[in-house]
């Protein structure tokens, strides 16, 4: 049975983050795209928070997903500002000038897949490992990564978008196994991929098929943020879709 958190409600819901304690410290990295900078205006409205921190390769400090540097800088600085009590990656890639994703094995060229997994999967791991250690051992905090339905294994039967797909199974076997460690220092916290549906941004504005349910990037702010919201501590190591309902790996 697929479980749900919370009920399909996520469409009309919106999210003051009360689950989660006050006075603390957010962070986005990826703040200068759709989503990113969405989630940064949808939390500063809460008011909950001390700070809300947007990081992106234009910011003070600036981050880059190739630089591990950068985002333990990041990471370092946010941690000095508050307890950090929502982290959430909105990064991704998925298409530039370079490279698309391929609709067949005869356009698998190793360059592009080295790259994606980089974006996709080894820079969100590494904001795990700068970010996850500074998470407080008691009280709700959340870590959210921003992952996609495409990358789950079950749930495939259209195929292509190999590297895109691949770099996201990648990035939510990471998300699992992070939170298994998490567990065991805070309690209370939770290590989640989470999946924000199609989204009018850049990243998948040639992709959005005619019929399919797209929305804005404030609408799929309210819509992640209402289910991290309402996620409770079991919900640790899960991958979630805008609705709350569990995604299949």
């Amino acid at each position: 049975m697929t479980a749900q958190y919370p009920p399909h409600t996520a469409m009309v819901a919106t999210s003051d983050l009360r689950s989660i304690p006050e006075a603390g410290v957010a962070v986005i990295f990826g703040a200068s795209g759709g989503i990113g900078a969405a989630l940064v205006e949808a939390i500063a409205a809460t008011g909950r928070f001390a700070q809300v921190i947007a990081l992106s390769r234009s910011t003070s400090p600036s981050i880059d997903l190739l630089d591990e540097a950068s985002l333990e800088r990041a990471a370092a600085l946010a941690d000095a500002q508050g307890a950090l009590r929502l982290v959430i990656d909105a990064t991704g890639f998925l298409h530039d000038d370079q490279q698309g994703p391929e609709k067949s094995w005869r356009q698998l060229d190793a360059a592009h897949l080295t790259r994606s997994f980089a974006l996709n999967a080894i820079g969100p791991a590494l904001i795990m490992k700068h970010v996850l250690p500074r998470l407080p051992r008691s009280g709700k905090a959340v870590f959210a990564t921003l992952s996609a339905r495409v990358g789950s294994i079950g749930d495939n039967r259209l195929g292509g978008w190999y590297s895109y797909r691949a770099s996201k199974a990648a990035l939510n076997q990471l998300v699992r196994t992070a939170a298994v460690e998490l567990a065991r220092r805070s309690s209370d916290a939770l290590c989640i991929a989470l999946h924000p549906g199609t989204v009018a941004t850049a990243l998948s504005a040639p992709f959005a098929a005619t019929g399919l349910e797209v929305h804005s990037p404030a609408a799929a702010a309210r819509h992640l943020l209402a289910v991290i919201d309402q996620l409770p501590a079991d919900a640790n190591g899960g991958f979630f879709d805008w609705r709350g309902q569990t995604v299949p790996w």
